[in-house]
């Protein structure tokens, strides 16, 4: 089940930022988010606003390898588990992370997840970012086009393209 997928514009590194903290409003304990797009697109970006949104603690920086982050919120809120996939080598790697232990109670965004992370949950958010480059709307260099698309009965009205807008 599928909800109506969104697509937006960030003109800038923190335009994308601001994109993940705006999402943060909307996240609960055992949300997952999927994020795709090629090195350099801006997933850590788009999971360093999540975390800010989400005000946890510690830096967000990729975690290409550690694999798996957690940072304690510090306000009571839930806390933000940030994995990035790129160097599992499917959904068995990620299952030894132990992940479904915190899932529940924490807010998990898994970068370079498409392929591989979907089994985690069957309601999830996934965004794909990809550079802008060549559209006639945007001029910076620095500008992505973001794409979520709602899977799963938890997104369902979710009214991601107000949250967005």
């Amino acid at each position: 089940m599928t909800a109506d997928r969104v697509e937006t514009f960030a003109e800038s590194a923190e335009a994308t930022h601001a994109f993940g903290a705006r999402l943060a409003t909307a996240l609960r304990p055992g949300d997952l988010v999927i994020l795709t797009g090629g090195l350099g697109a801006g997933k850590t970006t788009f999971t360093s606003g999540v975390g800010a949104g989400l005000a946890v603690r510690g830096a967000i920086t990729s975690p290409t390898f550690v694999i798996a982050r957690m940072h304690p919120s510090l306000v009571g809120g839930p806390p933000l588990v940030h994995v990035d996939a790129y160097r599992l080598g499917g959904i068995a790697e990620l299952d030894d992370l132990d992940l479904d232990t915190s899932l529940e109670e924490a807010v998990t965004v898994v970068e370079w997840g498409e392929g591989v992370a979907e089994p985690l949950a069957e309601s999830r958010l996934e965004v794909t970012i990809t550079r802008a480059l060549g559209d006639d709307r945007l001029e910076d260099s620095d500008a992505r086009r973001l794409r979520f698309t709602p899977v799963g009965a938890r997104w369902i009205g979710a009214r991601l393209g107000e949250l967005l807008a």
